[in-house]
């Protein structure tokens, strides 16, 4: 059997699952009545005699404002969360906050751009960003952080929740440990993995410490933490937005595209692309009353 759950941002209505049951079944499936997990913006629909593929085709774009994910029915209460931070468990980009302060923020931006679309390799894009940052001092970077950085809504909620339900929580950004470890710990994370940027006399080296940690960490970190708890890849959830995150959104049971990329968004077994982090939370099966408030 499978689940479909409706997550609607601004409201879900009678007419809205009505709509959905019509779209199954015109698909060739059954749709049972709904379950709401909370009244007005989520519910499950159980889907017999359709495959996953095909549900997610009818339902995806059926109803504005409103995200899908159709998975299976058991094991929807993941045991591991691996994300991606920045524009994923924050607001921004890091890299290009911090050139903003040095005036040049579009050109930084555009190469972030590039490199979260799949355009530009990787490390090559991250090597070059951080080479026009040399010689910033310590204190801007400081500043930007308490400045710029923000943690994207829901994100407290999610971690919090499915910590407090026996999972584990692995922050792996691509971005640097002077962002990570502070957000990491103020959302609840278990464990953060990042870059380091190098200094030199209190100064950006312009340089990044190796091994760099991009797609192929990631996907090795959500691996070895499963081999760790002893669990198979159906108990992982792994959030992401950029190319980056492909490996470990396709490796995982549940693989969500957070307001992502086009790439990513094909490489995703779901997308969220209405809805904050919390939209994960009802995608588990989690009801708004068992939700831990941060």
């Amino acid at each position: 059997m499978l689940i479909a759950t409706l997550i609607a941002a601004e409201g879900l209505k009678a007419g809205d699952i009505s709509a959905a049951r019509d779209a199954i079944a015109a698909a060739g499936g059954q749709a049972g009545e709904p379950d709401w997990l909370e009244a007005g913006r989520a519910a499950d629909l159980a889907l017999e005699g359709i495959g996953r593929a095909t549900a997610r085709a009818a339902l995806e774009a059926l109803l504005p404002g409103v995200d899908v994910v159709v998975q299976p029915g058991e094991n929807r209460r993941k045991k591991l969360i691996v994300a991606d931070m920045d524009s994923t468990m924050i607001t921004i980009e890091c890299i290009d906050e911090l050139a903003d302060y040095l005036g040049i923020k579009a050109e930084v931006a555009a190469i972030t751009e590039a490199a979260m679309r799949g355009e530009l390799d990787f490390i090559g894009a991250l090597d070059a960003r951080v080479a026009l940052l040399k010689g910033m001092d310590q204190a801007t970077i400081d500043r930007c952080r308490e400045e710029r950085v923000k943690i994207m809504p829901g994100a407290k909620a999610l971690v919090r929740t499915m910590k407090a339900n026996g999972a584990r929580a692995v922050l792996v950004s691509g971005g640097f440990t002077v962002f990570a470890d502070p957000v990491a710990a103020e959302i609840g994370f278990d464990l953060a993995i990042s870059n380091t940027l190098e200094m030199i006399d209190g100064k950006l080296a312009g340089t990044v410490s190796r091994p760099v940690i991009d797609s192929g960490t990631k996907q090795k970190t959500l691996l070895t933490e499963l081999e760790a708890l002893g669990l198979p890849t159906d108990m992982a959830l792994a959030v992401g937005d950029g190319a980056n995150d492909m490996p470990m959104i396709e490796t995982a049971g549940l693989g969500i595209a957070y307001h992502a990329k086009p790439k990513t968004a094909a490489a995703a077994d779901a997308c969220i692309n209405h809805n904050d982090l919390t939209a994960l939370l009802f995608a588990q099966g989690y009801r708004r009353s068992e939700w831990v408030e941060a």
